[in-house]
């Protein structure tokens, strides 16, 4: 067995307190091997997200620990954390989350402009992105052009612009007809492979759940494999 890239102990997270308190993740612990395709399964208040939001760092955990190549995400502060979001975690949303007034080549490019790295080097790993994603011919049209698969096509190459060792997907599929859904399941699944990226990906669709190396369940905070 490889080492793992990301390992999960014992975490515990609750919203609220007293008799209202919410037990979101009941401790939690699992691994994950690098390049592989975990899906993560659950209903609609299970934990997913709040599970998702914890490992990439947009939330604390009240207990445990999560790490990420041999590094304590839950021990960073704010700048380390915003370094881990710039530089070895991505994500890709429900809801696409592009920024309007730029084309599908700008979105992609400015992860890349946040590291600075150098315009050549930007402007051939855009090209390269939005031609995995299959979007090359529509490089300079805004997200307002396209479909919701294209723009999701494109918020996939933008996760993957500053080549990330975690892509987090929380629902990729929630807002696409069943057809686009599959085929954006089709390309994760392809950009696991060829980018050699570790994927975390939430989801309620049977064919996401085929198309995985694993798939853990959540229920009511707690795992079930």
């Amino acid at each position: 067995m490889k080492n793992p890239i990301l390992s999960v102990r014992q975490v515990s997270r609750t919203f609220g307190a007293g008799a209202t308190a919410v037990a979101a993740l009941q401790d939690v612990s699992f691994d994950v091997e690098p390049g592989t395709m975990v899906a993560l399964v659950g209903r609609s208040g299970s934990g997913k997200t709040t599970l998702l939001n914890v490992i990439g760092g947009l939330d604390r955990p009240d207990a445990g620990t999560v790490e990420l190549d041999g590094s304590e995400i839950t021990a960073l502060d704010e700048d380390g954390l915003s370094e881990l979001r710039r530089d070895r975690v991505s994500y890709v949303f429900q809801t696409f989350g592009l920024i309007p007034v730029l084309s599908a080549a700008e979105n992609v490019g400015a992860p890349l402009r946040l590291t600075r790295t150098p315009a050549a080097d930007r402007e051939q790993r855009v090209r390269l992105l939005l031609d995995l994603v299959g979007l090359a011919e529509h490089a300079e049209q805004r997200p307002g052009e396209l479909s919701g698969g294209q723009q999701q096509r494109v918020a996939i190459a933008r996760a993957l612009a500053a080549s990330p060792r975690l892509l987090i997907a929380d629902e990729p599929t929630g807002q696409l007809d069943a057809e686009t859904g599959r085929s954006v399941m089709a390309l994760l699944r392809g950009v696991v492979e060829s980018e050699g990226v570790t994927a975390l990906i939430s989801t309620h669709d049977p064919v996401m759940m085929a198309m995985a190396d694993r798939v853990i369940r959540i229920s009511d905070g707690r795992l079930h494999e």
